[in-house]
């Protein structure tokens, strides 16, 4: 059954992804490649390059508390849109897709799918995952054959894809005003300065608290 399945993957392609990738990410596992892919054929079907600047906008559905969360620095990695250029958000639906926002163009949402992530699931790496060993201390020989899972498979296998004609967005627009809290003395960008008590104030100073996200909880 081994040798079929090592047989039927050597037919395929590989997707490449560089080795830098990996490096950036810190450890080998399927995630990171997913996001990597998703935001090729993000850029594929949108019919533009890796950002450079502020262009490309992810929305990524990811949460928090899931190791599939790996597949934003795929995503990030691939599309050029990233934390630090204020490029990626996270919307915490706790799935394993990402709408794509570019400017002049109809928004593409692709999805990981079902049949494939039921796939992998049986595969040895989520055994060491589940009793929380961590990818960089799981065997070599264990994260490749998980990662070649992903990396043989075709844009089909993997992803569910749709287009939002009626996604809209606008970007934040930019400014480097800045004042200073009238309490600690650092500087803030005036967007984040509160007026308390006639004085202007951090975040941290002021107290403020921004509303907590709820959930929808399903119930038992």
């Amino acid at each position: 059954m081994k040798r079929i399945y090592i047989n039927l993957i050597m037919e395929k392609k590989k997707f490449e992804i560089p080795a830098w990738a990996f490096e950036f990410h810190g450890h080998n596992c399927p995630f990171m490649p997913i996001g990597y892919r998703m935001g090729t054929l993000a850029l594929q079907k949108l019919g533009v390059e890796r950002s450079k600047d502020h262009e490309m906008h992810v929305f990524s559905e990811m949460g928090i508390g899931h190791p599939q969360t790996c597949m934003q620095d795929g995503l990030m990695v691939s599309t050029g849109a990233t934390f630090g250029k204020s490029m990626i958000d996270r919307l915490y639906y706790g799935k394993i897709a990402a709408t794509f926002w570019y400017p002049g163009k109809v928004a593409v949402r692709i999805v990981l799918k079902n049949e494939f992530s039921d796939t992998l699931a049986p595969h040895e790496f989520f055994s060491y995952r589940k009793k929380g060993i961590e990818p960089s201390h799981i065997p070599t020989e264990v994260c490749n054959s998980i990662i070649d899972m992903v990396l043989f498979a075709s844009d089909e296998e993997l992803f569910n894809i749709s287009l939002l004609p009626d996604f809209q967005f606008k970007p934040p627009k930019g400014s480097f005003n800045k004042g200073k809290c009238e309490t600690c003395g650092e500087y803030v960008f005036e967007r984040y300065l509160h007026r308390k008590d006639g004085k202007n104030i951090c975040i941290p100073c002021s107290g403020y608290n921004a509303d907590e996200r709820s959930f929808y909880i399903p119930q038992k």
